[in-house]
């Protein structure tokens, strides 16, 4: 009785130690997959941006890591719909920056008399 306990005993932990490994292994894909993105992204953009408007973009990307993702995923969308021709330079990137700064709604809020 004792001898199954102890067999018993050992398949949970291998059971779990193959849980971990396959979780491991599935995080390591995931960031690895992630990794494979970027690096895609990262090309793409440099065909679309000039090196003035790619620093510019790594500048937003330090202080607003959100809004430069943003950027980054309207631009490419923009490449792959065939809407940009040439590259883009930093004038033209600011543009863009103004035009999607202004789209952004405003919250105000708003007290009632109870004070």
């Amino acid at each position: 009785m004792e001898e199954n306990n102890e067999i018993e005993e050992i398949k949970k932990k291998k059971l779990e130690q193959l849980r971990q490994q396959i979780a491991i292994r599935q995080a390591q894909e995931a960031i690895e997959e992630e990794e494979k993105i970027e690096e895609e992204k990262k090309r793409l953009l440099s065909y679309i941006l000039t090196s003035e408007a790619r620093q510019r973009l790594a500048r937003i990307k330090m202080a607003r890591p959100e809004f430069a993702r943003l950027i980054e995923d309207q631009l490419i969308l923009l490449m792959q719909s065939g809407k940009i021709k040439q590259k883009i330079g930093d004038e033209e990137l600011k543009r863009i920056l103004a035009q999607i700064a202004s789209r952004k709604r405003e919250t105000k809020i708003r007290r009632s008399g109870l004070e």
